[in-house]
């Protein structure tokens, strides 16, 4: 008898081997239908895998979120089928899953349209409609790459000489489409339903510009309609807040070829980010943080001893001055270091805490790049605080409780909380990074804060919290860190004097907020699709004469909420009012002030706030009391 414990608890007996959608027949109709694939012992399987001992066994469907990652899976492998079908010529590379889709890379004479891609999703309906079997099988590892070779998919083959001499290969079989695949896969093509493909794009084989440019297809593809179309939906949303449009449209930025990955700040788009520093200044002082400022080319044997010449420099600026190496920081880590050691700490200096607004730049990849979000020159409120191994919890619970508060003024209250754990290849004895694993998690609970935990996800030297916010759309935004180091501090000659008068050393606490100034303020501009609350709006107000006659009086009241701390700028042309009032509408200013010569003669404004609201004819301290407390408030 063979014994399947189901996740429920129950268990089911058999009398001899069987596959899984043999199980889950025998459990229902309801659940062999909707069988897609299963988790066996936790390793992820096919419904065809055979049962020949006892087991734990999960059957998987559309609703399990691994069930919809085969789902996409399998819609990848379907693409490919419908592009061999339609473009036999072409060879097939490699299509993993990823957020809310897939892609598959082609090889191709020509790269594919967005004409091709119609043509192509619909032959991948008609495959789908034909329900064919995925079969799975094994070959020997060389007659994988003969096989391969021989149906002329030479990057196949190729991938394969990658694999162990001992390992045999899987091959998934649709029709008449065989690929190189690990599985599983949904049992039949007509599991596949609900799938749209969204983009074509070029990328290099094995992500080398040396190499050839391949044709990458995206895809998307959900377990129903309705989810898809909310996905659909999500996206036009996205569209319309996309920052880059809004930075163009609202005058605040803009990037060009010259400076790649660099951002020209225009008046409005800096009078927004002084606002952020500003308030991220505050945050320094309130909370026992010294600003420090640290250079911004380093000599290239402060970088061997952190470890990045060796093992980061082809992301590194690098420059070079009387015969010596120098390379423009990505980071400031080892900067705050040197500040550290520049004089002789006392075990009754700890925590010691720094903060700078540090410019870090780091080569990205020019095909990653994407408006402000993606650059090469960047801005982190960067703080680091060294600490002894026993202040490390307090440090952690102040730190998450701090940046509640910040995300919360900034309009982000989905938050969610990752620990990375420790990896296998890591420095450090294993009751430090207990110590460390504890007060991470610990601080998440004494904070009321649930969390999942990212196994092995963590850096060599230590674990980190990754805190990511939700924005208006439900988008998620990975920005906050709180990183645990025992290593650089060490390889740096960072010491304090214990209680007991021993030299040891600090462990280094790296942590950021908002983390890129530039990446946080794209945030902020889709979140609130650029029409930013008060307190951060590059203006605050536009003042609007409607006659010549009330042109004076226009300029005395921007003048008089300039000199009480607002941004206030005048519009004094000879305009008619309607435009005007559109023209700023469009720039999403909180409120406009419409003036003339009867509001000049009661010394009163008329207020329209933002989202054509008519509040009406009041008195202007009675406007700017009104402004005032909004601000405060942050609301």
């Amino acid at each position: 008898m063979i014994q399947v414990a189901l996740p429920d608890g129950s268990k089911r007996s058999f009398d001899g081997p069987l596959s899984i959608a043999q199980v889950a027949a025998a459990i229902g109709p309801g659940l062999a239908k909707a069988a897609l694939a299963a988790k066996v012992e936790g390793k992820l399987v096919d419904t065809s895998f055979l049962i020949d001992h006892d087991v734990q066994l999960s059957i998987l469907t559309a609703k399990d979120p691994e069930g919809l990652e085969v789902i996409r899976h399998s819609t990848a492998h379907l693409l490919a089928y419908a592009v061999k079908e339609l473009f036999p010529e072409a060879q097939v590379t490699i299509g993993p899953v990823i957020e809310n889709g897939f892609y598959y890379d082609f090889s191709y004479k020509r790269p594919f349209t967005q004409e091709d891609l119609a043509l192509i999703e619909q032959k991948m309906s008609e495959l789908a409609k034909k329900d064919e079997p995925i079969i799975r099988r094994v070959l020997p590892r060389d007659q994988a790459i003969e096989y391969f070779k021989g149906i002329g998919e030479l990057y196949k083959a190729e991938i394969i000489t990658g694999i162990p001499e001992d390992q045999e290969v899987s091959l998934y079989s649709e029709g008449s489409f065989t690929d190189l695949c690990r599985g599983p896969h949904v049992p039949s093509t007509g599991k596949l339903k609900v799938f749209k493909l969204m983009k074509v794009a070029g990328a290099y084989w094995r992500g080398d510009s040396k190499n050839e440019m391949l044709t990458r297809i995206y895809g998307t593809a959900w377990a129903s309609k309705e989810e898809q179309a909310a996905y659909l939906t999500m996206l036009e949303e996205a569209d319309k807040r996309d920052h880059r449009r809004l930075g163009r449209e609202l005058d605040l930025f803009h990037t060009q070829e010259e400076a790649p990955g660099l951002v020209f700040w225009h008046p409005k788009g800096w009078a927004i980010w002084q606002q952020v520093e500003q308030y991220m200044r505050k945050v320094y002082e309130n909370n026992g943080y010294m600003e420090v400022k640290a250079p911004q080319i380093l000599d290239r044997s402060l970088w061997e001893k952190t470890g990045h010449w060796q093992n980061y420099r082809e992301n590194m600026f690098t420059t070079a001055s009387e015969n010596r190496d120098y390379a423009v920081k990505p980071m400031n880590c080892p900067g705050h270091i040197q500040i550290y050691k520049s004089a002789l700490r006392s075990y009754r200096d700890l925590p010691l805490r720094y903060g700078e607004f540090g410019q870090c730049h780091r080569n990205e990849p020019s095909g990653a790049l994407h408006g402000i979000m993606r650059v090469r020159g960047f801005t982190q409120d960067d703080g680091h605080i060294f600490c002894s191994e026993d202040q490390i919890l307090e440090e952690c619970v102040v730190f998450t409780s701090l940046l509640q508060k910040v995300y919360r003024d900034f309009g982000f209250s989905n938050i969610l909380y990752k620990v990375a754990t420790r990896p296998e290849n890591r420095i450090g004895s294993d009751e430090i990074w207990d110590k460390a694993e504890h007060a991470l998690m610990e601080s998440l609970r004494r904070s009321g804060c649930e969390f999942l935990i990212s196994p092995a996800d963590g850096a060599f030297y230590g674990p980190k919290i990754e805190y990511t916010l939700k924005d208006a759309i439900g988008r998620q935004w990975q920005c906050g860190t709180m990183q645990v180091d025992f290593f650089m501090p060490e390889r740096l000659g960072a010491e304090y004097v214990a209680q007991d008068n021993t030299h040891r050393t600090p462990v280094m606490l790296h942590r950021a907020i908002v983390g890129s100034l530039e990446r946080f303020i794209g945030m902020l501009i889709e979140n609130y699709s650029g029409a930013m609350p008060a307190w951060l709006a590059a203006e605050h107000v536009i003042v609007c004469s409607i006659s010549e006659g009330a042109t004076q009086y226009a300029e005395n009241v921007a003048q008089t909420l300039k000199k009480q701390g607002f941004r206030v700028n005048a519009d004094l042309r000879g305009e008619k009012i309607t435009y005007k009032i559109r023209e700023h509408s469009l720039q999403k200013v909180p409120y406009i002030l419409v003036v003339g010569e009867k509001e000049a003669a009661a010394g009163t404004v008329a207020v329209r706030g933002r989202g054509n609201r008519e509040l009406g004819v009041m008195q202007l301290e009675v406007f700017a009391e009104l402004l005032r407390k909004e601000i405060e408030n942050k609301a």
